[in-house]
């Protein structure tokens, strides 16, 4: 793929890259160039990917890129040594397979994913790693001049989530969030017939996702070998470590997502405002309560309950699918629309057999999640998820979190990103991050 000059890209984050340096003067032991004539794309053509963290999600972004003729997995990065040089070996070999070679040694194992943003030859970067990262690598990406394909939630807390979005626009990057009900055509066209008034005047919108979790309590242990766990750690607060926040529990821990509520809850969250703009624009009033852990090392809600109400009396009620049914649900005066993966029921059942009319509002039509993060890295157009509509959606989640630990009514104005008139609700929109890390 033709890469583009970074001359004119001013990289701030000096110390953010600092050590980087080594790492891409280090030798290759097999450029991309050098894979033969396979039925892939031409060398030159290929989009070279990196990917940070190899747990369930990157691992399957992992599988499925390696199927890409168009892509070359070039570095792969987790603090697991275990799972980095799994990950590793894996693209080899298949990359050695599909060349009919008996060995490719081609792609970068490494614990410190500045090494990976460091590389000339990766133009793209795939983030997988927990919340608590998605800001620091992807400002770090984009900076560094790579497009990115982020996992959601798009950042721990709102104050990143704005700078993240600064960064990409001020650098001129694609930025694809894996809100990938986007590319599925019942989640579409549950949007259109909401915004064309196929459902009459919208009245309220249900959304539930599942509920959080308690975890036990858990004894400091000694770091297990093969452990980075500076780097899991990064601008986190430091805790010794345990053997059980290193895995998928984390997202049931504050110091490194906000739970469920965020990072499961930005899925139908975005589908909601994609439907319904007005509950992202202006000022709403946000009100809930939640179910906390009360020990344990969990501290994040299993269960919740919030209300969101704009100006002129549209409803949004979000909660755990434990009170409502799972999905997104459009509500008017003349029929509803409730969409979940793998399904899509309307009242009156008509509403599904529904034909656009050429001046109905069109959304954006994209069938592939990875496909249109690809072709947007090759045309430049924005995705179909793009960092502004991923930053809005963990906004309201985050939003719905302060008002349940908070345990009262606060009033959120979209323009502003700040509460109105209420200074302890806003001490939660950022968070310092641990030295020498900073965005």
């Amino acid at each position: 793929m033709k890469r583009l000059d970074q001359r004119g890209l001013r990289i701030t984050r000096r110390r953010f890259l600092a050590g980087a340096a080594a790492a891409a003067a280090a030798p290759y032991i097999v450029p991309a160039s050098a894979l033969g004539a396979d039925g892939r794309a031409a060398p030159s053509e290929r989009i070279g990917v990196g990917i940070l963290g190899l747990g369930d999600r990157g691992n399957a972004h992992l599988k499925s890129l390696i199927q890409n003729a168009g892509v070359q997995v070039l570095a792969v990065c987790d603090p697991f040594e275990d799972k980095r040089e799994a990950a590793r070996k894996f693209a080899e070999t298949a990359y050695a397979d599909r060349a009919a070679r008996g060995e490719y040694k081609g792609c970068l194992a490494t614990s410190d994913f500045r090494q990976v943003l460091a590389r000339p030859d990766v133009d793209a970067i795939v983030i997988a790693a927990p919340e608590f990262w998605h800001g620091l690598m992807g400002a770090g990406a984009v900076a560094a001049g790579k497009d990115v394909y982020g996992e959601k939630a798009l950042t721990l807390t709102i104050a990143e989530g704005r700078a993240l979005v600064s960064a990409v626009r001020r650098h001129a990057r694609i930025y694809q969030v894996g809100t990938q009900q986007r590319s599925d055509r019942n989640f579409r066209f549950a949007c259109e017939l909401a915004r064309n008034g196929y459902l009459g005047k919208l009245q309220k919108v249900e959304v539930a996702v599942p509920g959080g979790r308690a975890l036990p309590g858990a004894m400091p242990k000694p770091v297990p070998p093969g452990l980075d766990y500076e780097m899991w750690l990064g601008p986190a607060p430091w805790t010794p470590y345990n053997d059980l926040k290193c895995s998928f529990n984390w997202y049931f821990i504050y110091d490194y997502c906000v739970g469920w509520i965020q990072s499961w809850g930005v899925h139908h969250i975005d589908i909601a405002l994609w439907g319904e703009p007005s509950l992202a624009a202006g000022q709403v009033q946000v009100e809930g309560t939640a179910v906390f852990p009360t020990d344990g090392l969990a501290n994040t809600s299993v269960t919740w309950n919030v209300s969101v109400v704009t100006p002129d009396g549209l409803h949004l009620h979000f909660t755990d699918d434990k009170a409502q049914r799972h999905g997104c649900r459009f509500e008017g005066d003349k029929g509803w629309v409730h969409v979940v993966r793998g399904g899509i029921k309307a009242e009156p059942e008509s509403l599904l057999k529904e034909d656009l009319k050429p001046s109905d509002e069109r959304l954006y039509e994209s069938n592939n999640h990875h496909g249109n993060f690809l072709e947007c890295i090759r045309t430049r157009r924005d995705p179909v998820s793009p960092v502004e509509a991923g930053h809005a959606a963990t906004t309201l989640t985050i939003v719905s979190d302060i008002a349940t630990r908070l345990g009262r009514k606060v009033t959120w104005d979209w323009q502003a990103e700040k509460f109105i008139g209420d200074e302890a609700a806003n001490r939660y929109l950022s968070r310092p991050m641990r030295a020498p890390w900073s965005l």
